[in-house]
């Protein structure tokens, strides 16, 4: 899909802040609202657009520890495969998984209160499929964390 400068530079604003007005985008593409309206709407259609959401700060719901895992497994069969992804996709507090080449095959990012409620998502996980290897890496300090892909809007 082909995006000019008006829709590159319409999606770092949205992705910067989703609640800019139709006015407010016109004026900063340097269009009008009918056509970035048009312009969005079609992002959307398209599927560049996926959904809007609100970010929540997980310190003030209590989510204060941040855990990535990475897991080994010496099982590659699809009906494996088929109750892992379901058992990760079912759990709240995983925020991304994602499946690698290398010697770990999956790496999670997984979002709790604190060290026993990690064991508790531990403790379910295994018990629903077999695992070879996890290995959870506590993050210590969040250096940069972002929602918003390089759109090239201002180069």
């Amino acid at each position: 899909m082909s995006l000019d400068y008006t829709d590159r530079t319409l999606l770092q604003l949205l992705q910067t802040d989703s609640t800019l007005s139709l006015d407010e985008l016109a004026r900063r593409t340097g269009s009008t609202k009918t056509p970035i309206w048009n312009r969005i709407k079609k992002l959307k259609q398209q599927g560049v657009i996926q959904r809007e959401v609100a970010l929540c700060d997980p310190d003030a719901l209590g989510l204060t520890a941040c855990f990535f895992v990475l897991i080994q497994t010496s099982e590659h069969d699809a009906d494996w495969q088929r109750r892992f992804l379901e058992a990760v996709r079912s759990r709240h507090e995983v925020m991304e998984a994602h499946r690698l080449a290398g010697e770990v095959d999956y790496l999670l990012k997984i979002r709790v209160a604190d060290a026993k409620a990690y064991d508790t998502f531990y403790q379910r996980l295994i018990a629903d499929v077999k695992i070879f290897k996890v290995t959870a890496l506590l993050s210590m300090e969040e250096v940069k964390y972002s929602t918003e892909l390089d759109v090239g809007a201002d180069g």
